[in-house]
């Protein structure tokens, strides 16, 4: 295989999208700046066929649909390590639609293997070890030149994807669960990228809890501040202000900022004086309520709720066993939210079975076998 290149016009890009459309598969991978930038982006995109790596700059090349046209072309399997993330940056920046996908880790998952990074699965499958570095694994991606070093690092992601690929198809189709595989790499042809609701996400943070209904209204603001902040310094959100330091102005708004840590400039004039204000309004805010969950389906007698939890039990120990004797983890086996309504509802596997969760390898695999275990609690 030739030395990479770096691929910063549309001349040359073209010029590789022409030859890696002749190929196979091509083995593809992104590097992005989300740990640096409030609007995440793809800095790099790195494709290997059998002869060539090819990094992509999608910061200098300005049109970069060619590749588009490739990912989207069935003809060319592309070979992804977790695609899940890349696929709906993809998606996220271009639009790009990729059609025809082989992920390593999916695949390293329905063989029984436990360890499931990327250095983890090419050492396993393709005899290599791979030189991690932490520190370009949090590099930004997006600051220009990029060290031979980097190029390096970028490189080696997709070096020896196909390789893998290949160990990892010929142990599915010795298991016989090739067809397992192929319908969730199937299924990764539909991910698209959603933006994340910044706003709401105070809700969930931790700590949170135990506020009172003031100290939410105080968090709200704080959290809206941040955001603003945020987006003024291109940063992402938690290294403006971390979660820890805004739970604890919630719940002690009149704390002394230099005694909070993380808050950093903030902590002093003049950056404080945003800081100050927001938790001022959030102090003169109505209190927030805090939301509450309504139950979903009917309410169940304490003693229906025993045989539930005790079929429940049964449906996993079956799974557990299952994993057991395939060596997998049980989880991919059957679906633990079809587990949980067939435990409530017994009788309801014929229209379990049409579940959107519940993949057509796991019906003609298991399905009989579902059932009769069904069948003890009539």
């Amino acid at each position: 295989m030739s030395r990479f290149g770096l691929i910063v016009t549309e001349s040359r890009l073209s010029e590789a999208v022409d030859r890696i459309s002749t190929e196979m598969r091509v083995a593809v991978d992104i590097e992005s700046n989300g740990f640096f930038r409030y609007q995440e982006r793809v800095c790099l995109i790195q494709l290997a066929t059998a002869q060539e790596v090819y990094l992509v700059d999608p910061l200098a090349v300005v049109d970069v649909r060619p590749l588009g046209e490739l990912f989207s072309d069935r003809s060319v399997e592309k070979v992804f390590h977790d695609a899940d993330y890349d696929l709906r940056s993809l998606d996220r920046d271009w639009g790009f639609r990729v059609n025809n996908v082989f992920d390593t880790k999916i695949a390293a998952t329905f063989v029984g293997s436990t360890q499931l990074g990327l250095q983890a699965v090419v050492r396993e499958y393709a005899g290599v070890e791979l030189a991690k570095s932490r520190k370009l694994q949090r590099s930004d991606w997006s600051l220009r030149p990029l060290s031979s070093e980097a190029l390096e690092y970028a490189a080696n992601d997709v070096l020896y994807l196909s390789k893998v690929r290949d160990a990892l198809r010929g142990r599915l189709k010795e298991l016989a669960r090739l067809e397992w595989a192929e319908e969730e790499f199937a299924r990764l042809e539909g991910l698209r990228h959603t933006a994340k609701d910044r706003a709401m996400g105070f809700p969930a943070m931790k700590g949170s809890g135990d506020l009172d209904g003031q100290a939410l209204a105080v968090l709200s603001s704080l959290q809206q501040f941040r955001e603003r902040e945020a987006r003024r310094l291109d940063r992402p959100p938690f290294k403006v202000l971390p979660n820890s330091a805004l739970i604890q102005l919630s719940s002690h708004p009149d704390i002394r900022l230099s005694s909070v840590k993380g808050l950093g400039r903030y902590s002093h004039l003049p950056a404080d004086r945003g800081l100050r204000a927001a938790i001022s309004e959030g102090l003169s805010s109505p209190p927030l309520a805090r939301q509450k969950h309504k139950p979903t389906g009917e309410r169940l007698a304490p003693d229906e709720r025993e045989r539930m939890d005790a079929r429940l039990r049964s449906l996993k120990d079956w799974r557990a066993r299952l994993g057991g004797e395939l060596q997998v983890d049980p989880a991919l086996l059957w679906p633990t939210a079809s587990l949980t309504r067939l435990a409530r509802h017994p009788g309801d596997l014929g229209a379990e079975l049409d579940a959107p969760e519940v993949r057509s390898w796991q019906k003609g695999e298991f399905g009989e076998a579902l059932r009769g275990v069904l069948a003890t609690y009539n």
